[in-house]
């Protein structure tokens, strides 16, 4: 029989995967942020880092099966922020860092990419596409592989408002983008830590985490790809942000 705490974990996640994979996310700033206030919370960085990317696997495969299923995956746009992320990933996956002063600068990054994307009008389907060089693609791609990696996360989250601000997909396309992106990057950064000898996940707590968060990321990409309208996946990605934003500042904050 489950526990009270279970039971709120259980529900928090959820929640957590069906917001998220709405956007073609993983989730993991969620999950990190659901763990981090229960007793989980006092378990190694390293620990939650490696579950929170395994729920990520889970969730970013359905929503990139939604997404691409209604033709919404560009491979072309892809491609370029894949290649340079992997190995990237595998690097932060790899490094022990502490988390506080990217904690920092990460809210203030989710905050100001939120208020941005809602001082957008047009981000529809009438939105005329820019598809970024190789040259401006590969930087990006690395350098959120590797900050991704470091603190934990699958990168949609920095992906995807990227991408729309500067008119490179529709969010649709860039839901399906980010989906692809975050399930490679949660791997690599999985690969690292098996190659760093701390990977260690623990399957009885993993299992209960998996079965609620596979309900909600299909739920959640079903709604996405095939039922939201493009603005209002704009806008669930302005409520992810603000989300995985506040986390991080309770954290910072200890609350």
């Amino acid at each position: 029989m489950l526990g009270t705490e279970e039971f709120v974990i259980l529900v928090a996640l959820f929640l957590v995967s069906t917001l998220y994979s709405s956007v073609g996310h993983g989730g993991a700033s969620g999950y990190l942020a659901v763990l981090s206030l229960t007793s989980y919370g006092s378990l190694e960085s390293v620990w939650l880092k490696q579950h929170a990317w395994s729920l990520n696997l889970v969730v970013a495969s359905i929503a990139f099966l939604h997404y691409y299923r209604e033709d919404f995956h560009d491979f072309r746009l892809s491609w370029p922020f894949i290649i340079a992320s992997i190995p990237m990933a595998i690097i932060g996956g790899y490094l022990a860092v502490d988390g506080v002063f990217y904690d920092t600068l990460l809210s203030i990054a989710l905050i100001l990419a939120a208020i941005r994307l809602l001082q957008i009008k047009d981000l529809g389907e009438g939105l005329t596409i820019n598809r970024p060089s190789m040259q401006t693609a590969l930087p990006v791609g690395g350098s959120i592989g590797l900050f991704s990696g470091m603190v934990g996360v699958g990168g949609g989250v920095f992906l995807s408002p990227i991408i729309m601000l500067k008119k490179w997909a529709n969010p649709k396309t860039a839901a399906a983008t980010a989906a692809l992106f975050i399930w490679l990057n949660s791997a690599a950064g999985l690969f690292g830590v098996a190659a760093s000898k701390r990977l260690a996940l623990d399957f009885s707590v993993l299992g209960p985490f998996v079965i609620v968060v596979l309900l909600g990321g299909f739920i959640g990409s079903r709604f996405g790809s095939m039922i939201a309208s493009q603005i209002t996946v704009r806008r669930l990605l302005v409520v992810v942000l603000i989300v995985a934003a506040a986390k991080r500042i309770f954290d910072m904050l200890g609350l």
